[in-house]
């Protein structure tokens, strides 16, 4: 990088000065397409309403610093965009859900419906829905005849310290997309997926209730990340397990 580039700023600088040749990212999106811009022009043109060039690229610029990087706002809410100095609660909604746009956006999508009749299947198809998450969630995957997905059912919402589902939630959804077989699914934020003494017992319940109503439960299967679990997997699965 040259000096004229140092102290115009480079096309793909993340760090906020002026970009390159007076352009406004608006002028290079048109000119280059989106994958030209850098992470700090690309957030600039979401926050740009309202503010000057130089003061949107700043704010840009200071909030990738505080999250580390694009990646790092894969679990921030509103209020952790709201806490910085520039963003309003309307502009940090509008950024969670740009958020939960690109998780969503990561699912796997196949003409054939998704096969889970195996632990680290289920565990790879979830690993994008729950990147970043510091909740607990809970799923249900309905499945056909073949453990095939026919519909995945998000059953609850929880805290990083409360959790799971009644069975009556799970198998209701089960019965309302006429599965003939489920496997339930949730995360453990920590990354860590050994399974807590809530997590067995309403494993303990589901199994219960799958034989009350005649749909098989498949398996249950808690998803982290391979770097925080002991064995490696990043997975734990109640039927490999034997628990089921």
């Amino acid at each position: 990088m040259n000096q004229t580039q140092l102290e115009l700023g480079h096309p793909h600088d993340t760090t906020g000065r002026e970009i390159a040749c007076g352009e406004q990212p608006q002028q290079r999106l048109e000119s280059f397409g989106a994958a030209a811009l850098s992470d700090t022009e690309l957030v600039a043109l979401i926050l740009q309403t309202g503010l000057a060039t130089r003061e949107v690229l700043d704010v840009s610029s200071r909030l990738i610093a505080e999250a580390g990087s694009l990646h790092g706002f894969a679990s921030w809410q509103p209020v952790d965009f709201a806490r910085l100095k520039g963003i309003g609660r309307v502009k940090a909604r509008q950024l969670a859900a740009l958020v939960e746009i690109a998780r969503r956006m990561m699912k796997p999508v196949t003409d054939e419906p998704i096969l889970m009749n195996r632990p680290e299947l289920i565990a790879e198809y979830f690993r994008p829905i729950i990147q970043g998450l510091e909740i607990e969630k809970f799923w249900v995957a309905c499945l056909n005849r073949k453990n095939r997905l026919k519909k995945l059912v998000e059953v609850t919402s929880g805290t990083a310290t409360s959790a799971l589902a009644h069975p009556r939630e799970v198998f209701r959804a089960a019965i309302r997309e006429g599965a003939t077989a489920v496997v339930c699914v949730h995360n453990h934020p920590s990354g860590d997926p050994a399974p807590s003494a809530a997590d067995l017992q309403v494993t303990r319940q589901l199994r219960e209730a799958s034989k009350a109503v005649d749909i098989d439960l498949l398996d249950h299967v808690i998803v982290g990340r391979a770097g925080a679990d002991p064995t490696g997997q990043g997975w734990y699965s109640f039927r490999a397990s034997g628990l089921l």
